[in-house]
């Protein structure tokens, strides 16, 4: 479901919206500072936009989401997960999955193109944002971070709810070099010659892992095609970053 405040605009999941402790969300490229091929609201500091105007998009976020700490993954397209707890609050860390049980610290995720990934545990009230390119997607990110979940959290995956953003559909998820950058097991998902559905690999990794169904939602926008919500790196090459944020309220 798409939401606005003013100019700024996001988009909410149906599995995690009847939660009153979460606030999750991924904010369209409405109601920033950023001008040109950033035009409006790029949250990424590292695409070569204005550091002023991330900064007062950044503000902008956490306005709206009334907390304290803004919390992004330095990424790197890995499978790396980082825990984030009070002591390393505010280090930049390598990775592309951030872990909490902290209250209002907001898990923010950068993308144009690749999933972004919100899980909630609610049983244990915990909480990750991950990024799945298409590096960590074909190198199992998603079970990866379950099982830092299951191993430091308790979580078991049949109660985890995972809500999937905006990403590539098939059309334009190309791999024209697909015989050495996918893995073999993978080259089924190929929808027509060098295209693959992405949003299934995900699915059924997270199947795979011990997640429900029910339990796992795909947002059926592509960032290439609707260029006017989401900046798309393949699309566009030089362009913004949009993001997705969940955090624990109370």
């Amino acid at each position: 479901m798409q939401f606005e405040k003013g100019r700024l605009e996001w988009l909410e999941y149906d599995l995690l919206k009847d939660y009153d402790i979460l606030d999750a969300k991924t904010y369209l490229r409405h109601g920033g500072a950023s001008e040109k091929h950033f035009f409006s609201l790029n949250l990424s500091n590292q695409v070569g936009d204005k550091p002023d105007a991330v900064k007062i998009n950044r503000e902008v976020i956490l306005k709206d989401l009334n907390s304290p700490q803004l919390v992004f993954a330095n990424q790197i397209h890995s499978d790396n997960i980082a825990i984030i707890t009070k002591d390393n609050l505010d280090k930049k860390i390598d990775c592309d999955a951030l872990i909490t049980q902290e209250k209002n610290v907001a898990l923010a995720i950068t993308h144009a193109d690749c999933q972004a990934s919100l899980f909630f545990d609610p049983e244990n009230k915990v909480i990750a944002a991950l990024h799945a390119g298409w590096k960590g997607l074909f190198k199992n990110i998603y079970k990866k971070t379950i099982d830092v979940m299951k191993d430091n959290f308790n979580s078991k995956p049949e109660n985890i709810l995972a809500c999937i953003s905006p990403s590539l559909c098939p059309k334009h998820a190309e791999f024209r070099n697909y015989k050495t950058e996918v893995p073999k097991n993978l080259w089924s998902y190929q929808t027509e010659p060098f295209h693959f559905d992405l949003k299934k690999i995900a699915q059924d990794e997270l199947k795979e892992a011990g997640l429900k169904e029910d339990n796992i939602e795909l947002a059926n926008d592509c960032t290439y095609c609707n260029e006017k919500d989401y900046y798309s790196f393949r699309r566009d090459k030089d362009t913004g970053r949009n993001a997705s944020v969940i955090c624990l309220k109370k």
